[in-house]
């Protein structure tokens, strides 16, 4: 096996951006012409993060497979184009799952059932389905969740002490940590970065690389000393101080301090220079941009950034390609009581952009908001729950059914516009049942969409329980709503259109899982040149007036 293997830990405390840390590596490593692929191991218990709190977690990052994995998964995709499946992400609980089941089978023929062998052995197992999931894969990087020293992360870091024995020449460690700036003692401090890594030699791990993550860049003494009590080479200890602009600086940022090369000579890789054009126009068009537009993001975890993470990532791309600066108004939905509140709110806004979800909260506020930008004719974006948002809406002011609503919010309504799908009938476990993964969607001609994407096949993620429902389809399509985008093969509605509306457009799916800073996604594209419009012709009745 020629297959390079790259393991990343963490130190100190987490959230310091492995995830981005990692999926810039492999932009460097892809640019050398390597083919990458990235597994995320994650310590918690659950055996997804499909059932799990936003607030605590984030976003659920979908992959065509039907994978509900983590969100850092959704870096991976913005800055690499490593294949993402349910190879890509595993967690204790997938694995203490898998290893409990064989043992119930009587695969281990009634040995007693450790963590080591057994659960390092799939962990490591995990590590090599990664390697194989396609051919010619030259490397895999491979991110351990949490901070080193927790116990949850133990039989990881035990796991790739062993993976790394058994391939000498073919493995590399990078050690993520953080170097704090104490302002009362005006110092920066390189203890704690010391700590992680002893413990991290405790195990049997020898970090080869020091990623430093820190408010400024570090000085030659702190390096040195870091180097020195950490035993890794001055050269080989980066310092990763906060972006000033955009976190698409961080590749161009490690591309400075030659991590890209540092790690191929290590590892005995073609050592060819990077060429990042692409991602330094970008960084350009964010630092000079345009303009100014405002999008409205009406939801329930609007406050907290990571739970929406790749839709608001997706803005920027859509923004980023018209070469206008975006600013977010989030907007709580359950706190929208009528609609002189929410006209209030709204002030400024050029788009309404309402996203997925589950449960009633903030259902009518969500409702108010749909009507707001139909009537106002202002841009809006519904995703998943947002698009049956929209649907409802139009069926309640539009259509006439005053009582139109989903079963999700009232299981008894008489008029369930939006109902659970067939298969979900009679579904007991939440984990992993929904419809999930890449589906085919055949697009209508004339259609905003249609004209987006520039073709009448797609292929879009999902995830969700209720669907439109199709009893319903004459009465809408009669009174200007456009169900512009249905399963292929199917009668499932993937995308509504509003017929006398600039741009009101809702999909089932979630465009968001598949747009990067290089490539936007058409829908994100097409929603931001719609509001750049709407902004101009306000402003153009502002100085007519």
């Amino acid at each position: 096996m020629n297959t390079k293997f790259i393991f990343m830990t963490g130190g100190v405390v987490s959230s310091l951006g492995k995830g981005l840390t990692a999926a810039s590596i492999a932009l460097l490593l892809e640019n050398k012409g390597l083919k990458v692929a990235m597994l995320k191991l994650d310590p918690y218990l659950n055996v997804d993060p499909g059932t799990m709190n936003p607030f605590q977690h984030g976003e659920v990052y979908v992959t065509d497979d039907g994978a509900e994995t983590d969100l850092d998964l959704g870096h991976y995709y913005r800055y690499s184009h490593s294949p993402l499946s349910k190879a890509s992400n595993a967690t204790s609980g997938q694995i203490y799952n898998t290893v409990i089941r064989r043992e119930r089978r009587g695969d281990y023929l009634g040995n007693t059932v450790q963590v080591i062998p057994h659960i390092t052995d799939e962990i490591r197992q995990r590590i090599m389905n990664c390697a194989k999931q396609e051919e010619d894969i030259d490397v895999v990087l491979v991110e351990i969740g949490g901070t080193v020293g927790d116990i949850e992360s133990l039989p990881f870091l035990e796991a790739i002490r062993q993976f790394r024995n058994d391939h000498r020449e073919q493995c590399m460690n990078i050690h993520l940590t953080y170097v704090p700036y104490l302002k009362a003692a005006g110092e920066v401090k390189t203890k704690p970065t010391q700590h992680s890594v002893q413990v991290l030699r405790q195990i049997g791990i020898f970090p080869d690389l020091i990623v430093c993550r820190c408010e400024e860049d570090l000085s030659e003494d702190i390096i040195s000393k870091i180097s020195l009590f950490c035993n890794v080479p001055y050269e080989a200890v980066i310092s990763e101080p906060d972006v000033e602009h955009t976190i698409y600086e961080v590749p161009l940022m490690l591309k400075e301090h030659h991590i890209d090369r540092m790690i191929c000579n290590i590892l005995k890789l073609p050592n060819p220079p990077v060429k990042l054009a692409e991602w330094e126009e970008i960084v350009e068009t964010i630092k000079h941009p345009k303009g100014s537009i405002t999008v409205a993001i009406v939801g329930k975890y609007v406050q907290h950034q990571d739970a929406y993470k790749s839709v608001f990532e997706a803005l920027e791309h859509g923004a980023i390609a018209a070469g206008y600066h975006l600013e977010f108004c989030r907007i709580e939905a359950d706190k929208i009581d009528n609609e002189e509140n929410l006209t209030k709110l709204l002030a400024g806004c050029d788009g309404i952009l309402v996203p997925g979800g589950f449960g009633a909260r903030g259902w009518e506020g969500k409702i108010l908001a749909a009507k707001y930008a139909r009537e106002n004719h202002m841009p809006y974006f519904g995703i998943c729950l947002g698009m049956q948002i929209l649907v409802v809406e139009h069926a309640r002011h539009v259509a006439g059914i005053t009582d139109a609503n989903s079963t999700e919010v009232d299981v008894d309504t008489k008029n369930p516009v939006i109902s659970l799908l067939s298969e979900q009938q009679g579904v007991q476990d939440l984990g992993g049942t929904m419809r999930l993964g890449a589906y085919q969607c055949a697009l209508a001609e004339n259609s905003k969409a249609a004209a987006a994407y520039g073709t009448h096949s797609i292929s879009e993620r999902h995830r969700h329980r209720y669907e439109f429902n199709s009893k319903y389809l004459d009465t809408l399509e009669q009174n200007g709503l456009h169900l512009s985008g249905k399963l292929e093969g199917g009668d499932l509605c993937e995308i509504a259109e509003v017929t006398e509306h600039p741009w009101m457009l809702g999909v089932q799916f979630h465009p968001e899982f598949k747009s990067r800073p290089t490539e936007p996604h058409p829908l994100f594209r097409d929603f931001v040149k719609a509001m750049i419009e709407y902004k101009s012709a306000q402003a153009n009745v502002c100085v007519g007036s």
